[in-house]
């Protein structure tokens, strides 16, 4: 030992060019090389001895001091550990590629994914877009691993994997808090695999009272405490295991690998021999309604992988939110966060420069293929149905179930077992390198073989607290966004190396440059963004813009004087009132077409007494009012009114409604009849596809999600439901309208009106307005100018300019009794073409003989009081239908000539009657009677 010590001193003296030392100073040194070379760890860090290297810590005992004393903080990561840990086995390197490396990743890139969120990504996004995912994913991971492989065959790799390269390439500083990331990005993982393992076996074995499936097979309950309870026992099992070892995981990780091989061979087996079937699918709706759906499996249909082409992102219904491409993705992104799982695995490699790459890019081909072949094969034989509502359908369409069961119970528990012991390894490389103080230094502990068995503890805690979250969907946008950022700082460390061209690095691994590197991190940040912007707790701030909207708009409402209307500069301002939005969507959506910049207001009456209630019903209501004019993409206000009658209600909405110069000018009601209303919100795409149903600032809610919206509104009406509305008050309504100087419409068979959703492309060109401009129940009347036909046609050629009506044509039919003697019709055809050339109106004429209806029709005008209801016959009316079907059942939508109501309101039945026979079976129609001039000839 004194010889070695003077030889040091030597070195030292003539590298510092010292011509000679104190006599006690080299006493201390020599003591000091003594203690070096019997205990072997404790090294003084502060000794000029000492050289840094890459298996020294990242920061010194300086830093450390505070909390623990310095040999303790000093100690390297390969010495021996604590008093108390055990000795260490000399050679705990001890697996291969395709045990540490191959076996892992392809178990890790699988998971749950493969088996139990193949149909989501399918059904919501269809088989183009999900492709796109793929592929974009699999450029993600693919640059990444460039990267990965270029600092792995750069030297000798340690234990910590990821973190490992990222901490020996960039520093403490980054090391550290990107190791925590990708320490938790893994605890994140491991939760999310119970969770989808839980989901298998309660699919399997819960307890369903709608399954046709044995009681005695489903006898486990289910609810979210019962979830985390569940995932709280696999947890432990995966515990358990780890503490074992990783060693006794690889072992057991490749039989797992033949079991989920042949699950799979059976699924692409069962997709040939199994027989086309069909499905009911129950789940459990808001308000704890059963909700059923008829599924089926086609087999290979070229009609099922049409269908199945493009996106229909619907209701999840494992999470009841709505799917878009962003959440969908981070779902889907989950299934590639496994690439670094043979990395993790650096500590127990033979030659981790040589297997990481090599294991990692078979693995990742690998399963790029299964992917892709299950994808198609999805989408090819399974209806979107059995696709979005069951996650679980690979095991409907097996030959054998269990098949798939036995697979996805495997996939699942590997995984979370792969993510359990790669956050371990992390966790224990950061203790080692005392990043992070006394709360990390117990996670340094191995056992005796060097099974770091307390940060398996801390991570088995930390993955409980994940399990809380109940649902897998609910916790894969955060894994995705934790494992892009560490994917990015993984090609920030490649591109740091390149770009510094330090002399030692110089990878064996050459197919890679600083392009990939900054390719990498840009889109691992730009995708990053995506599923984060979703998940995000979005908070209303306050919008400065709204302020000065309406410092300006109160301004220009002042100027906008009423005393200066002109009927030159007139335009339709609509109340539409709305009783229930599932049957009146489609008459909103034709009322939005109407207005031609005019006012458009939806009115609604909540039936109620204030005196009697707590507190006014109707200001909680109007979010969902709005968030339906949103999803319909119409542009329209909202006013609601609280009344003890739906008339009175009316009245005040027609008073007040608008504000200076902007308020109603026309009402329009739905028709009052016994057809039974269809719901529309299970028939439009805003109302089920989430790329459709979010707001234009796609950015705040205001509260109020899709499911919030659908179970707000109640479910249509039944033909022997109660009326809110007596035939009595429905002409009263009319009546009150006519008095206030309003126009009045009413919209029949609106239900059958296609081509009006937001997400429409028609331009009308294949469509007719046809237009009917005289009393059709007054035939003495031959005056087609009065106000109310030349509102009729103003209001037709108003919906003729609009966007979706402007290739319509538009006819005008005339009637005329040709047995008459009397000429005159021809005098009037003549004058009305002139009337239409003025009005600048471009439409066909059509003369029509009614004499067929004329005949039928027995009572003149003399034969009863003049504010009195003509009796008609039946006869008269049906004629009068049948002339309506004969020249206008091809046409898009109809405007006919509404009758005045009568005064006395015994006769409100008799009215509707006759309104209801002779519009009978025609399809959309509006019956319009108005009474304010509209149109003007001059200049």
């Amino acid at each position: 030992m004194g010889k070695l010590s003077r030889d040091i001193f030597e070195q030292i003296r003539g590298e510092q060019g010292v011509p000679g030392m104190p006599v006690a100073k080299y006493c201390a040194l020599e003591q000091e090389v003594g203690e070096a070379a019997r205990g072997g760890a404790e090294r003084v860090s502060r000794s000029r001895l000492t050289m840094s290297n890459e298996h020294t810590p990242l920061i010194t005992s300086r830093v450390c001091g505070l909390t623990m004393t310095a040999p303790t903080c000093g100690a390297a990561p390969e010495s021996p550990q604590e008093s108390g840990s055990g000795a260490p086995s000399p050679n705990p390197r001890r697996l291969n590629t395709f045990f540490g490396v191959m076996v892992p990743t392809v178990l890790s890139m699988f998971s749950i994914i493969l088996f139990l969120r193949t149909g989501f990504v399918v059904g919501h996004a269809g088989l183009l877009e999900g492709l796109l995912m793929i592929a974009v994913a699999y450029i993600i991971i693919s640059l990444t691993i460039l990267s990965i492989c270029a600092i792995s065959t750069n030297g000798a790799i340690q234990g910590g994997g990821a973190y490992y390269m990222i901490s020996r390439s960039l520093g403490p500083e980054f090391g550290g808090s990107i190791g925590l990331m990708f320490f938790l990005a893994k605890v994140f993982a491991c939760g999310e695999y119970v969770l989808g393992l839980v989901e298998a076996i309660l699919d399997v074995f819960g307890i369903d009272t709608e399954s046709s499936v044995s009681a005695g097979v489903r006898v486990l309950p289910q609810n979210y405490w019962y979830t985390v309870l569940y995932s709280s026992v696999v947890l432990l099992l995966c515990l358990i295991i780890c503490l074992v070892g990783a060693h006794i995981y690889s072992r057991t990780a490749f039989v797992i690998l033949l079991v989920v091989t042949v699950s799979l061979l059976s699924i692409f087996v069962s997709s040939v021999a199994v027989k086309p079937q069909s499905f009911v699918i129950t789940h459990q709706g808001l308000g704890n309604q059963t909700l059923r759906y008829n599924a089926s499996f086609t087999g290979f249909s070229t009609e099922t992988l049409r269908n199945n082409l493009g996106p229909r992102y619907s209701l999840d219904y494992s999470t009841n939110t709505v799917m878009s491409f962003a959440t969908v993705f981070a779902v889907m992104f989950t299934s590639c966060t496994g690439i670094m799982a043979g990395a993790n695995m650096s500590g127990e490699l033979k030659t981790p420069s040589v297997s990481i790459p090599r294991g990692t890019i078979i693995a990742v081909i690998y399963t790029f293929t299964i992917y892709i072949l299950l994808f198609l094969l999805a989408s090819a034989t399974c209806d979107r149905t059995l696709l979005i509502q069951d996650y679980g359908f690979f095991q409907r369409i097996n030959l054998w179930p269990p098949f798939v069961t036995i697979g996805i119970f495997c996939a699942s528990l590997s995984a979370a077992m792969c993510a359990m012991i790669g956050a371990s390894r992390i966790l224990h490389a950061l203790a080692l390198d005392q990043l992070f103080g006394l709360p990390l230094a117990p996670a340094a502990i191995t056992s005796s073989s060097g099974n770091p068995w307390v940060a398996v503890l801390y991570t088995w805690g930390l993955a409980q607290c994940v399990v809380f979250a109940g649902h897998l969907n609910a916790v894969a946008g955060l894994v995705t966004v934790f494992y892009l950022l560490a994917y990015a700082a993984v090609d920030l460390a490649c591109l740091a190396l390149e770009w510094a061209s330090a002399p030692n690095f110089r990878p064996t691994f050459q197919f890679f440059s600083w392009h990939t590197c900054l390719l990498g991190i840009l889109s691992c940040l730009g995708i990053d963004v995506l599923p984060h912007f979703f998940l995000v707790a979005l908070t209303s701030w306050g919008y400065i813009s709204q302020a000065l909207i309406f410092h300006q708009v109160r301004k220009y409402l002042l100027m906008l004087d009423v005393r200066k209307e002109h009927v030159k500069f007139w335009r339709p301002q609509v109340l539409l009132m709305v009783s229930n939005p599932r049957s009146s969507c489609q008459l909103i959506l034709f009322g939005n077409q109407l207005k031609k910049g005019g006012l458009y207001v939806l009115g609604h009456v909540q039936l109620g007494d204030l005196d009697a209630l707590p507190s006014d019903p109707v200001q909680q209501q109007y979010n969902f009012w709005l968030s339906l004019v949103d999803k319909l993409g119409v542009k329209a206000f909202v006013d609601l009114t609280l009344s003890p009658s739906v008339r009175q209600g009316t009245q005040h909405l027609l008073r007040i409604t608008g504000l200076g110069g902007m308020k109603p000018n026309t009402l329009i009601l739905g028709f009052y009849d016994s057809c039974t209303p269809d719901d529309f919100f299970l028939q439009d795409s805003a109302f089920y596809d989430a790329s459709v149903g979010q707001s234009s600032e796609g950015e705040y809610n205001f509260g109020v999600d899709l499911p919030s919206l659908q179970a707000h509104f109640p479910p249509v009406r039944h033909v022997e439901s109660p009326r809110w509305l007596s035939p009595e008050e429905y002409v009263g309504i009319i009546s009150d309208a006519l008095k206030m100087n309003k126009n009045v419409c009413l919209g029949r068979y609106f239900f059958q009106l296609q081509g009006e959703g937001k997400d429409s492309k028609t331009d009308g060109s294949e469509r007719t307005i046809d237009v009917w401009p005289l009393n059709l129940l007054q035939p003495g009347s031959r005056d087609y100018q009065d106000v109310c036909s030349l509102f009729l046609l103003q209001m037709a050629c108003v919906l003729n300019m609009s966007s979706k009506w402007r290739n319509a044509r538009m006819r005008i039919f005339l009637n005329v009794e040709t047995a008459s003697c009397d000429q005159g019709w021809v005098i009037n055809e003549e004058t009305f073409r002139d009337l239409l050339k003025k009005l600048r109106i471009r439409a066909s004429i059509k003369i029509v003989s009614w004499d067929p209806a004329v005949q039928h029709h027995t009572v003149s005008k003399a034969d009863c009081p003049s504010e009195s209801l003509p009796t008609l016959s039946e006869d008269f009316l049906s004629a009068v239908n049948s002339m309506l079907m004969e020249h206008s059942s091809q046409a898009a939508v109809r405007f006919l000539y509404l009758p005045r109501p009568p005064a006395h309101s015994s006769q409100a039945q008799q009215y509707l009657a006759q309104l209801e026979a002779v519009t009978y079976g025609l399809g959309p129609t509006l019956l319009i009677h108005g009474v304010t001039p509209v149109t003007y000839t001059d200049l």
